[in-house]
C-alpha cells in the first residue's frame, strides 16, 4: 500500500473522529484554556473551532461539488480564513462544538452520497491561488487540516503553562518551539 496516496476510507475514519476529539479535549474546560493563544494575530482553541465550522459550511464539500460539476472551468470561491471571528462572536464553546459535530456529520453524509470512485479523485478543479488541484488532494487536505488544527489547539494550550514547567521545559518540544505561521 502506498502510504502517500490518499485513501477515502482512511480519510473518513479520521474526519469522523475530529468532533469527538475536540469535544473531549475542550468541553467544560475552564475559560482560560479556551481563550489562550500564542500572541497577537494567533488563534485560541475557541477561534479554531469556529474556523473549523466555517470550513464545514463553505470549503470541503462545496469545493468537492465544484470539482465534480465544473472541473477547472470555474475556480473555487475564495475562503475567508477569518470569518469565525465574526460568525462565532457571542456563542458558547459548547454551542460551537455541537454545531461542528452536526455539520461534520452532514458533510460526511454528503461525501458518502457522492459515491466517489478512484477516477473521481483524479478530477481537477481550480483553486484561486494554487491553480489546478485534484479532488483527492482536496480531500487529503481536509484530513490534514483537521490534524493541523488539533495539533495547534494542543500546542496553544501547552504553551499556556510552558514556563510553569520550569527546567523540564527543555524536554517539552511543544512549548520550546515557536509557532511557524505561513
Amino acid at each position: 500500500m502506498d502510504a502517500k496516496k490518499f485513501r477515502l476510507d482512511e480519510g473518513v475514519a479520521l474526519l469522523e473522529r475530529t468532533p469527538a476529539t475536540l469535544d473531549a479535549l475542550l468541553r467544560g474546560m475552564p475559560e482560560p484554556w479556551l481563550v489562550c493563544d500564542e500572541g497577537p494575530e494567533t488563534w485560541s482553541p475557541y477561534v479554531v473551532v469556529g474556523h473549523l465550522i466555517h470550513g464545514e459550511k463553505t470549503d470541503w464539500i462545496p469545493r468537492a461539488r465544484r470539482i465534480l460539476d465544473d472541473g477547472e472551468k470555474k475556480a473555487f470561491d475564495p475562503f475567508d480564513r477569518f470569518a469565525q471571528l465574526r460568525d462565532s462572536k457571542g456563542k458558547a464553546l459548547a454551542e460551537l462544538l455541537d454545531e461542528f459535530s452536526i455539520l461534520r456529520r452532514k458533510g460526511l453524509d454528503e461525501l458518502a452520497a457522492l459515491k466517489l470512485t478512484e477516477s473521481d479523485l483524479e478530477k481537477r478543479g481550480r483553486h484561486p491561488e494554487l491553480g489546478a488541484v485534484t479532488l483527492g488532494e482536496l480531500l487529503a487536505t481536509w484530513v490534514v487540516h483537521d490534524l493541523d488544527h488539533v495539533q495547534q489547539i494542543a500546542r496553544v494550550m501547552a504553551k499556556r503553562w510552558g514556563d510553569a514547567c520550569g527546567p523540564w521545559k527543555v524536554y517539552l518540544r511543544v512549548v520550546r518551539e515557536p509557532a511557524k505561521l505561513p
